[in-house]
């Protein structure tokens, strides 16, 4: 299963000079947050495949115009094609701007989705914000949450993807991390990540859930 990985600033292969084999074959799309709501949605026309998405804390205006055809993971632990994605948008608070939280918070908005992990764990981990001490920077906007980085230890998922720290922010900052059994993914710009096929056996098919054949549990 191969995903595509989007964060932070638009990039001109996949909208301005868009064409369907820079899709490379991706089964899913999904966004780390800080993106156009335009952008989600024309990604999300052009490929015909999933496209999920957490907030960043420049999203406040999904609120009047989300991204249409697009589904919101934030708060959210979903299964597609036999993996666990869990989504936690956001980042550290420093001012009074939508979508940021406290360590405390962020630690209750996991609390919130105990019963999910508990049951099945987390195979992809999607954030805006990344991990204290793997990625982020000492200012206080970028600071990662030390939570997540709990998330990593207890749950151990395949992936850990966020954004919210640009590439260019720090000359040869990498793209890519290891924690433990972790890789951890800045998705700034685009990336492309693979996971095996599982059998389709082994997806869950709940009814109720829209067009993907998604089960999700919410925060509530």
């Amino acid at each position: 299963m191969k995903l595509l990985v989007i964060s932070d600033a638009p990039d001109e292969g996949l909208w301005d000079y868009f064409s369907k084999d820079k899709l490379q074959g991706a089964d899913a799309i999904i966004s780390c947050g800080d993106l156009p709501a335009a952008y989600l949605s024309f990604l999300v026309t052009m490929a015909n495949k999933p496209l999920f998405y957490v907030h960043g804390n420049h999203d406040g205006r999904y609120e009047q115009q989300p991204p249409e055809g697009c589904d919101c993971i934030d708060g959210k632990a979903v299964d597609f094609r036999g993996y666990r994605i869990v989504g936690l948008g956001g980042c550290m608070a420093y001012n009074d701007g939508p979508h940021q939280y406290t360590e405390g918070q962020m630690r209750w908005r996991i609390a919130k989705l105990r019963r999910a992990l508990r049951r099945d764990g987390v195979d992809v981990l999607v954030t805006h914000a990344p991990a204290e001490g793997l990625g982020d920077l000492e200012n206080g906007c970028h600071q990662g949450f030390s939570c997540f980085k709990g998330l990593l230890e207890r749950y151990s998922p395949r992936y850990h993807l966020h954004g919210h720290v640009h590439l260019q922010y720090v000359p040869g900052w990498p793209r890519v991390r290891q924690y433990g059994e972790t890789t951890v993914v800045n998705a700034s710009g685009k990336c492309f990540i693979e996971l095996p096929d599982k059998p389709e056996s082994e997806w869950k098919r709940p009814v109720g859930m829209r067009r993907w054949g998604l089960r999700g549990w919410s925060m509530g």
